[in-house]
């Protein structure tokens, strides 16, 4: 059964020597800042541990952390700890499986129950405020550093979309305000995130030419292989184009699809208001309620994912 329990993770992070943090595949600014967050409060708190960051690649985001390098046989009676990973295909590294313990730490809709110990709040703008929280509510047995609360902080930033996102609450921005007291320069992790590459800055510039936009105002654009070699890019790059289509006038919904090396696509759906990860369930994925991940194995999927956007924003438009 999920648990949500500060104490019972910290009790159980105290009787482990080795402690192993993961996160999902291709990390967002919440990926990187719960993982990098928890394991610099954890570093802090129990130095006398071993506590490693495990995953692939961070791409253009290494300036918030980068990852241990960690052996096999360092697993062995290992604490692993997962964050911000709705479910286990999406855990960065499988060596997660090779760990004594298990525990999930995550915010989005818990339809995965993996792990030993689950602490899971659908309610929290994003992984790094429940870090955040764990840290506020065992203020007794652990100690939280400047590095900890700046990565929070972007982790936060990053999927409150600057904290226009819905999921922004007051108590979202009470966590922000508490970890603005330690020191670091926030507009420094502001401009960082929003900064894009000039290679990035003329993919915008195609895709505000090329989007479609229906009469109830789904959008979606196309990326193919082809589009991604002209602006030698790859699909990891194209994160940060996500929320363009939203700053248009008329947009309610919108997709991004881009073509993977393999041939099938994948797709990242975005809403201002109609639910939407029902639809990205029924084609291999999930997420938040307006903002979500899935698959199409070719352009008729595709076209059955939009039909599917456009019906949810028909009923939104007809309540």
């Amino acid at each position: 059964m999920p648990v949500f329990s500060y104490k019972e993770i910290i009790e159980t992070i105290k009787k482990y020597d080795t402690i192993i943090v993961h996160r999902h595949m291709n990390p967002d600014p919440d990926a990187l800042g719960s993982q990098g967050g928890l394991v610099e409060l954890l570093k802090s708190s129990f130095p006398e541990k071993k506590i490693s960051k495990a995953g692939g690649p961070v791409g253009d985001l290494d300036f918030l952390t980068t990852m241990d390098e960690i052996k096999d046989e360092d697993y062995k009676q290992a604490l692993v700890i997962v964050t911000d990973t709705a479910n286990t295909p999406r855990i960065s590294d499988e060596r997660y499986q090779l760990g004594s313990k298990l525990i999930k730490i995550d915010h989005h809709p818990n339809d995965d129950n993996y792990g030993d110990i689950q602490l899971v709040n659908i309610h929290a703008s994003s992984c790094s405020e429940i870090i955040a929280d764990l840290y506020l509510e065992n203020q007794e047995d652990l100690i939280l550093s400047k590095e900890a609360a700046r990565l929070l902080y972007a982790g936060i930033v990053g999927d409150t979309g600057r904290f226009l996102y819905p999921s922004t609450t007051p108590h979202t921005m009470n966590i922000v305000a508490k970890l603005m007291e330690y020191g670091f320069i926030p507009s420094e992790i502001n401009n960082q995130l929003n900064s894009i590459s000039p290679k990035v800055a003329k993919l915008t510039g195609y895709i505000l030419q090329n989007l479609t936009i229906s009469k109830v105002g789904v959008a979606k654009v196309l990326l193919t292989q082809d589009i991604l070699r002209q602006f030698e890019l790859s699909d990891t790059e194209t994160a940060s184009i996500v929320a363009i289509p939203g700053t248009i006038e008329g947009v309610l919904t919108w997709g991004i699809f881009v073509e993977q090396p393999e041939g099938h696509y994948r797709c990242r759906l975005r809403s201002k208001g109609p639910i939407i990860n029902e639809v990205a369930k029924r084609h291999h994925g999930g997420g938040h309620p307006l903002a979500s991940g899935a698959n199409a194995k070719d352009i008729k999927d595709i076209d059955q994912i939009v039909k599917e956007l456009t019906e949810l924003a028909e009923e939104w438009s007809n309540k």
